[in-house]
């Protein structure tokens, strides 16, 4: 029934909601009333990305040591470079929307691109593209996956066509998300194209409302069946 209900989660439609504060300031936050010093924070913080990025080399079981710690360190910098981005334009970029200033969070977006673009750029020349897509995919908690095969299951006839344009579209939610200074950003962020996907549905003859309530109910139905007693012999 966990699972039922965190695919359900998974599907909920909603719009980008800009987080504050990012996941930095709310470490500083927390430091400042539990009187940690800069360099326990420092620490903390380094030792949170070193398990993050440890996930990461697991996952791609690199045999080459040289190349694993090259792998490491291009990570550990891209998660260094990200929390400072936020720490400095977070608030600016927070102010233009509310502003409605376009050109302004245009302009601000515009150097996260370049260091979304060097980070992949550094990637590629050390990992193929499938390992990439893995380093994706491990910085966005596999959403890309998980999202994709619960429309699998929830929504019945989809055709070859609009799995593939699912799965596009959660790729671009996930080069968003690797991007993002939180993991309530990242689901965010996700949950804007989750937002496109079911409309893309709907405009494909797909009741996706209905198909949410009917999985939900078969999946009750399955609950119950599972826990009722056994019959007496």
């Amino acid at each position: 029934m966990k699972n039922s209900l965190l695919i359900i989660t998974i599907l909920c439609v909603g719009n980008l909601i800009f987080v504050m504060p990012t996941f930095a300031a709310k470490e500083k936050a927390a430091a400042a009333e539990t009187h940690l010093s800069p360099e326990i924070m420092e620490a903390n913080y380094t030792k949170a990305i070193e398990g993050r990025t440890a996930n990461i080399l697991k996952a791609l079981a690199l045999s080459d040591t040289n190349q694993a710690a090259r792998v490491h360190n291009i990570i550990m910098a891209q998660w260094r470079a990200l929390r400072a981005w936020h720490d400095t334009n977070d608030v600016k970029l927070e102010q233009a929307f509310k502003a409605g200033d376009s050109n302004a969070v245009a302009q601000i977006r515009t150097s996260l691109k370049s260091l979304h673009n060097e980070f992949l750029s550094r990637l590629s020349a050390r990992l193929t593209p499938s390992q990439v897509d893995t380093v994706k995919d491990r910085m966005t908690y596999d959403k890309v996956e998980v999202t994709y095969n619960a429309y699998c299951q929830i929504v019945p006839n989809l055709t070859a066509a609009e799995k593939a344009a699912i799965l596009q579209l959660l790729k671009q939610a996930r080069e968003e998300a690797m991007d993002c200074g939180s993991a309530e950003e990242k689901s965010a962020a996700f949950k804007k194209y989750k937002g496109k996907i079911n409309n893309y549905l709907t405009v494909q003859g797909h009741d996706v409302s209905k198909a949410y309530k009917e999985w939900g109910e078969k999946q009750k139905m399955k609950a119950a069946e599972r826990s009722a007693p056994a019959p007496a012999r």
